[in-house]
């Protein structure tokens, strides 16, 4: 998992699942480690044999953190067609549904936890990949391999995850009238859009490795510290404003002398309005 240094400035409810969370109690609250995200991965690797559409963990991980900070519960048998595909079926990737749920809940604690900073141990850490990181660190045979092919930068792969969500729910994620609302969530979005694009800058720092080669730019590790704060800040605004509230219309009532509405051809005041 992706440790950042200091950067400045709708719960789900459990599915019962057979010889799933039940089967181990005591793990259930425990964050995931790397064989719990290489399990989500390997469990993924075998539905793209099927569906070759089914994304990548980090994509699932930016999903992940858009639907609990939306705006209105999300339940899982709406959102599992649009991430996995109409052919997914929880009760038969209940590994993969269990693991869910507590990459759900671990979320879900960190961003209602009042942090000040991102090197807490309690702050939301996303599951990202330095994959530029990691093939710059390969035997230079190894490297040739891939030369000319596109390598997403940075945490862009999350981005991509969490923008897919909030695309696919557009009612949930419109702007609230409140004008400081308004811009508090173009703001933070923004923040999470900026991470869609390719990094530019000059490589300084890797992810991958403490001694690696350097493979993204200090401006990109400083727009994923914005990013994260920006997804505490759309957790925070959704909560507080709870889900949108439909207005009530009420129809015209016709005028006495008016056409009734039920076409009897008589003035309303002498029929349904008599």
């Amino acid at each position: 998992m992706t440790n950042l240094p200091d950067t400045p400035p709708a719960s789900e409810p459990p599915e019962n699942h057979e010889g799933a969370a039940e089967a181990r109690p005591d793990a259930a609250d425990a964050p995931l480690g790397p064989e719990e995200f290489d399990l989500l991965d390997s469990e993924l690797d075998a539905m793209r044999e099927h569906d070759d559409e089914i994304p990548q963990w980090e994509f699932c991980e930016g999903f992940m953190a858009a639907v609990i900070c939306s705006r209105r519960p999300v339940p899982p048998a709406e959102y599992w067609p649009v991430l996995l595909g109409d052919s997914f079926v929880p009760a038969q990737r209940m590994e993969f549904v269990w693991h869910w749920k507590r990459r759900w809940k671990e979320i879900e604690q960190a961003l209602d936890a009042d942090v000040k900073a991102l090197d807490d141990d309690r702050s939301y850490q996303p599951e990202v990949l330095d994959t530029r990181g990691a093939i710059a660190s390969l035997p230079e045979d190894e490297r040739q391999e891939v030369a000319g092919e596109a390598i997403p930068s940075f945490a862009q792969i999350w981005a991509l995850g969490f923008m897919y969500a909030v695309e696919n729910w557009p009612e949930d994620w419109a702007a609230p009238r409140d004008k400081e609302a308004a811009q508090m969530l173009d703001e933070a979005l923004s923040s999470i859009v900026a991470l869609t694009e390719d990094d530019t800058g000059k490589p300084e720092i890797s992810m991958f490795s403490e001694d690696g080669p350097p493979s993204l730019s200090q401006q990109r590790l400083d727009d994923f510290g914005e990013a994260i704060w920006a997804v505490y800040d759309l957790r925070q605004l959704w909560k507080s404003m709870g889900p949108r509230v439909e207005t009530y219309r009420k129809e015209a009532t016709p005028g006495r002398n008016d056409p009734c509405p039920c076409g009897s051809g008589k003035k309303y005041k002498k029929c349904h309005g008599a």
